[in-house]
């Protein structure tokens, strides 16, 4: 996979990708040009073998703060609607490229976390968070709907629709404790602990059976538009799928052994 990117840090290491955007000075808004690699490297992550997780960090105290103003915003009121439209396709792309990626992703939020920048951690698979973490779907207080990226489909999933209602009417900001008791936040931790918290995260999750964990995160995504039955059917083709590989056998033979099971993802 590769981490020679223009528009976004992007550091592999060990199976573990760490990216990050790197504008600190403004609190990491989104370009044209970062959410248009952060959806291509996401998209490529399906065929990576060399990267089996990847945690989104924050970078100088803060996560993001949506789409720049000026170099997002001030454009599109000059825009006719088809390049509106193509711009609002291609940020929703990136959304479906994380959840499609195929790898469990962590988001270690810490500061500002709006917008853009907080559709991208609900995005993600997991989410760890500092108490001075505040995310805002703000959306409304630009003049536009809280319905942006999926928001309305995928917050309420995580939060509850009521909750997802009031942070979507109002803009408001949903601090770090709130998030932890309403189930955004997997957890809290001290400002000067998360990347370490981060990476223990996923190296815990590495240390799994990646195949499996890939289809694990297939299913989360694709059982939201099934019946039940149809889910129970989905994940008994998934888990036969899962009990050929060798990952499965390793685990039998570890488990007679009275050994840990060493997993390749295969």
């Amino acid at each position: 996979m590769r981490s020679d990117v223009k528009h976004f840090l992007c550091e592999i290491k060990d199976g573990i990708a760490t990216v990050r955007l790197d504008r600190p000075d403004r609190k990491n808004p989104l370009t044209f040009d970062s959410y248009a690699e952060l959806r291509d490297w996401f998209r490529d992550l399906v065929y990576a073998d060399d990267v089996d997780v990847v945690i989104f960090g924050s970078n100088g105290g803060n996560f993001s703060s949506g789409g720049d103003v000026h170099d997002i915003i001030g454009p599109l009121t000059r825009m006719n609607m088809k390049d509106m439209l193509r711009f609002t396709r291609m940020t929703g792309d990136l959304v479906k490229a994380i959840v499609n990626c195929g790898k469990p992703v962590i988001a270690a939020v810490d500061g500002i976390c709006v917008g853009a920048g907080a559709i991208i951690a609900m995005a993600s698979d997991l989410r760890l968070a500092t108490p001075e973490a505040k995310t805002a779907f703000l959306f409304t207080r630009v003049g536009l709907a809280g319905c942006d990226m999926g928001a309305c489909a995928i917050l309420p999933r995580i939060i509850g629709q009521t909750r997802a209602a009031e942070l979507l009417y109002t803009g408001r900001s949903m601090s770090a404790d709130e998030g932890e008791r309403w189930g955004f936040f997997n957890r809290l931790v001290a400002g000067d602990a998360l990347e370490a918290d981060a990476l223990a995260l996923a190296q815990q999750i590495q240390l799994g059976p990646n195949f499996a964990h890939m289809m694990t995160k297939t299913m989360l995504a694709q059982e939201w538009s099934m019946s039940i039955e149809q889910a129970i059917e989905a994940e008994a083709q998934a888990q036969a799928i899962c009990m050929q590989t060798g990952d499965f056998e390793r685990a039998y033979n570890a488990f007679v052994a009275k050994q840990r099971p060493v997993f390749e993802g295969n």
